[in-house]
């Protein structure tokens, strides 16, 4: 049995990788560009498995604590310290903006491929979202790219063109594409969600992971608040009602999945396109960190037709 068995629906992908191995010309880095929930993350774990040669550590690089594999994801800064989004959550963290693949984590990226691995005969490098870094951090992992030493760096993006063109011009490039609805049902059903509604399935346009964190998304959200956003505000008090309300009781990362959600709805349910435009915009200003609840009240007021 292959490592890379439990992967569904990246002929393509396995292929590449399949092919490295067999010729023993593996690069050192990679960017597994593609949407998220198709599969990224799980085929860069099972590709670190082979590449590190050991079968029976394969719990421990499934739980990403081997010695020899780093795993670096997005972060958040609270007192000084940096919290992935579980460790954020566990904490209680009011998040209010998005997390980030911080200089310090680069740093520690650095350091740990500097050494010789401790037990195989390479290390892993996994940097989830690797869109996420500023360009001071970008530039510095540059450098580490450069020269690899001892590892082989997964950089996981939605797409290229998400990050530098310096740090894609040093990466072997591996395409991830979206599931069709057959390989859909099946992850689904391999993992144990056969009760999401199809509104949801469809939202996550072929990725099950999305479709998965959707559905506790949309789970997560008030019944009352979800009734208020699936209708245009009946005048400016509704609608400066309703974003303050969005932001009360909603983080960012769930306030950017309500404007997915919503964009859907609303061009499902009335092809409102200018809607869709109000939207889109918004989303742009949240994830440059423009104050979101003064974000909501224009939105909302422009889709209301008062400003």
């Amino acid at each position: 049995m292959s490592a890379f068995d439990t992967v569904l629906g990246q002929t393509q992908a396995i292929a590449l990788l399949k092919a490295a191995i067999k010729r023993d010309r593996i690069a050192p880095a990679y960017l597994f560009a593609g949407t998220s929930g198709v599969g990224r993350s799980k085929t860069a774990l099972a590709f670190a498995e082979i590449l590190l040669g050991d079968r029976k550590s394969a719990n421990r690089i499934s739980d990403r604590n081997h010695p020899d594999l780093l795993w670096v994801e997005p972060t958040y800064l609270d007192k000084g310290k940096m919290l992935t989004a579980k460790e954020a959550d566990a904490a209680g963290l009011k998040r209010r903006a998005l997390p980030q693949i911080r200089i310090e984590q680069v740093r520690e990226i650095g350091e740990f491929v500097s050494r010789s691995p401790l037990e195989c005969k390479r290390s892993v490098v996994i940097l989830e979202e690797a869109q996420s870094m500023a360009e001071s951090a970008a530039n510095s992992l540059l450098k580490t790219l450069e020269e690899p030493l001892y590892a082989t760096i997964i950089l996981i993006v939605p797409d290229a063109g998400s990050i530098l063109p310096t740090l894609v011009s040093r990466c072997q490039r591996i395409p991830f594409t979206r599931l069709n609805q057959s390989q859909m049902q099946e992850v689904l059903t391999r993992e144990g969600h056969t009760d999401i509604p199809p509104e949801v399935v469809s939202l996550a346009q072929g990725s099950a992971g999305n479709a998965i964190e959707s559905f506790d998304r949309f789970k997560s959200i008030p019944a009352e608040l979800l009734t208020s956003v699936r209708q245009i505000p009946k005048d400016a008090k509704s609608a400066m009602t309703i974003a303050k309300q969005i932001t009360k009781e909603l983080d960012v990362d769930l306030q950017l999945w309500l404007i997915d959600y919503l964009q859907n709805y609303f061009w499902e349910q009335q092809r409102a396109k200018s809607v869709l435009q109000h939207l889109d915009k918004a989303r742009e200003l949240i994830a440059r960190y423009v104050q979101p609840r003064l974000v909501w009240e224009v939105t909302l007021l422009q889709i209301a037709g008062k400003i």
